[in-house]
C-alpha cells in the first residue's frame, strides 16, 4: 500500500485514530499536527486522533456501570466521590500498556498471552472472560429495554430486548469496521448527556469539590462492597482485551495485515496513543463523577437510597430534577448500551479467537471469520436468553462481577510482565512508575475480587 493511499485512507475514515500506514515495511503516523495553533483546526485534529481509546473508556459506562454509580450517589451521597479521580490514573495505566503491547508486538492480547504463558492460564482466563461478559451483556439488555419503557411505557419488554440484541448483531457482522469503529466513536458523545444531568440537578459545588479532593467515608462492611463493585465495574477484562485487540484493527485498515509489518512502533505513534487511551479513560472517569454528584444531591439528600438500576435512578430523578434530567439519563442508558454491549461480545470474541489461533476481527466478514463472529452470536443469544429465564438483573451484574473479580487480577498481572519485559517490548517497556502502579492495581482488584466473592457467600 503506497503513503498516498494510507492517508487517503484517514481522510475517509476520521473513526481511525491512529492511521498507521506502510511504506517500505516502515510505520507511518497520520499526517496531522499535534501543535496546530488555530483553536478550530486543533480541535478537529484532537478529535481525529481519537479512537479505541475514547470507545475502550466509554463502553466501561456501561448501564450496569451507570447503576452501579448512581447506586453510589444515593446510597452514600457524596463521600465517594473522590474514587472518580482515584480510579482515573490505575485505568488509564493499565489501558495504555494494553495498546502499547498491541502497538509494538502486532498481536492482541490473548495471543501474546497464549505465546509467553501458554494455553491453560489463556483458556482459564478466557473461558471466565466469556461468561462475565455474557451476564453483562444481558443485564445491559435488559436496561436499554427498561430505558426505552420509560419513554414509551406500554412496548412489550420480550419485544425490546429481541430487537436491541438482533440491531447489535446485525451491526457488528454486517458493518464494515470503518464504519463500525465511526459509530461508535460518535456514541461516545452521549456520555456527555451524563454530565449535563448533573449540572442540571444544580448540587451544591462547595460540598463537590470537598469531597473530590478529601474522601469522607469510613469502611464498615456495606461500603467495602460498593467500593468493590466501583472497582469491578470500572476496571474490567474485557477492555483490556478490547483495547489491543482494536490497536491490531487499526493496523490492519491502514494496510499492515500481517504480524511482521505491525512489530514495533515509532514515538508519534506511542504519544497518539497516548493522548486517545488518557482521553478517553478521563471522559469515563468525569461521567463517573457526574452520576455519583447528581444522584447525591437529588435523591441521597432527600432520603431515596433503595436505587438498583440505571432507569430507576432516571425514574427517581425525575420529580426532583426535571424532565431534561430525567430524559439525559434515558438516553444516556441506550447509548451506552449500544457502544459497551459489543464491545463486550468483541473483546470475548478476539479473545477465544486468537486463544484457537482462527482468523478474527471486525476487518473480516462473516465467511472469513466464522469462529470470531460465533462467539459473538452465541454472546448475544445467551445474553438475551437470560432476560427470559427470571434472572434478576441485579444479579447477573453481581455474578459478573464476581468473575471479574477471579479473572481481572490474573489478566492484570500478566499484562504487567509482558509490558516491563524488555524482550518483547524493546525501548517501550513499561517505565519503574507504571510497572508500581501495575501491581498497585493488580492488589486492589485481588482485595475487590475477594470482598466480593466474601460478601456474598
Amino acid at each position: 500500500m503506497t503513503k498516498k493511499r494510507i492517508v487517503e485512507r484517514a481522510i475517509e475514515a476520521p473513526a481511525v485514530a491512529l492511521d498507521r500506514g506502510i511504506e517500505g515495511g516502515q510505520k507511518i503516523a497520520r499526517n496531522i499536527p499535534l501543535n496546530n495553533k488555530q483553536p478550530i483546526k486543533k480541535a478537529k485534529n484532537f478529535w481525529y486522533l481519537l479512537g479505541p481509546g475514547l470507545t475502550t473508556g466509554a463502553s466501561d459506562d456501561d448501564p450496569s456501570g451507570i447503576a452501579t454509580y448512581s447506586q453510589t450517589g444515593a446510597q452514600y451521597g457524596f463521600s465517594l466521590l473522590s474514587l472518580a479521580i482515584f480510579t482515573f490514573p490505575l485505568m488509564a495505566i493499565v489501558q495504555e500498556m494494553c495498546a502499547r503491547i498491541g502497538l509494538v508486538t502486532g498481536r492482541g492480547l490473548a495471543a501474546n498471552i497464549k505465546v509467553h504463558f501458554g494455553k491453560k492460564v489463556l483458556y482459564a482466563s478466557t473461558l471466565l472472560l466469556f461468561i462475565a461478559n455474557t451476564f453483562n451483556i444481558g443485564a445491559d439488555i435488559g436496561a436499554m429495554a427498561n430505558a426505552v419503557q420509560l419513554i414509551k411505557p406500554h412496548v412489550p419488554f420480550s419485544l425490546l430486548v429481541v430487537a436491541f440484541a438482533l440491531l447489535i448483531l446485525a451491526l457488528q457482522i454486517f458493518t464494515p469496521y470503518v464504519k463500525y469503529a465511526r459509530y461508535l466513536k460518535w456514541l461516545a458523545l452521549v456520555l456527555f448527556a451524563y454530565i449535563l444531568s448533573a449540572i442540571l440537578a444544580h448540587p451544591d459545588w462547595n460540598t463537590v469539590a470537598k469531597n473530590a479532593l478529601i474522601p469522607h467515608f469510613s469502611l464498615n462492611k456495606s461500603t467495602i462492597l460498593i467500593i468493590c463493585a466501583i472497582l469491578g465495574t470500572t476496571i474490567t477484562p474485557y477492555l483490556f482485551f478490547w483495547q489491543t485487540s482494536q490497536e491490531i484493527e487499526e493496523e490492519i485498515a491502514a494496510g499492515q495485515t500481517t504480524i511482521k509489518l505491525r512489530q514495533g512502533s515509532s514515538d508519534e505513534d506511542i504519544k497518539r496513543m497516548r493522548i486517545d487511551v488518557w482521553s478517553g479513560m478521563f471522559l469515563s472517569n468525569v461521567v463517573m463523577f457526574f452520576i455519583i454528584a447528581a444522584c447525591a444531591s437529588v435523591l441521597f439528600t432527600r432520603g431515596i437510597t433503595n436505587i438498583n438500576t440505571a432507569a430507576q435512578a432516571a425514574q427517581a430523578l425525575r420529580p426532583f430534577a426535571g424532565n431534561a434530567t430525567y430524559w439525559l439519563f434515558a438516553i444516556g442508558i441506550l447509548g451506552m448500551g449500544l457502544l459497551a454491549i459489543p464491545v463486550m461480545a468483541g473483546s470475548s470474541a478476539y479473545a477465544i479467537s486468537e486463544s484457537m489461533g482462527r482468523r478474527q476481527g471486525l476487518n473480516n466478514k462473516l465467511k472469513q471469520g466464522y469462529l470470531f463472529y460465533g462467539v459473538i452470536i452465541i454472546s448475544m443469544l445467551v445474553g438475551l436468553g437470560l432476560n427470559f429465564i427470571g434472572l434478576n438483573p441485579i444479579k447477573a451484574l453481581i455474578y459478573a462481577a464476581v468473575i471479574n473479580g477471579m479473572v481481572a487480577p490474573v489478566i492484570i498481572t500478566l499484562i504487567v510482565i509482558i509490558a516491563k519485559n524488555k524482550k518483547v517490548m524493546g525501548e517501550w517497556k513499561n517505565s519503574t512508575i507504571a510497572t508500581s502502579f501495575g501491581w498497585l492495581l493488580t492488589f486492589l482488584m485481588a482485595i475487590a475480587g475477594l470482598a466480593t466473592i466474601y460478601s456474598i457467600l
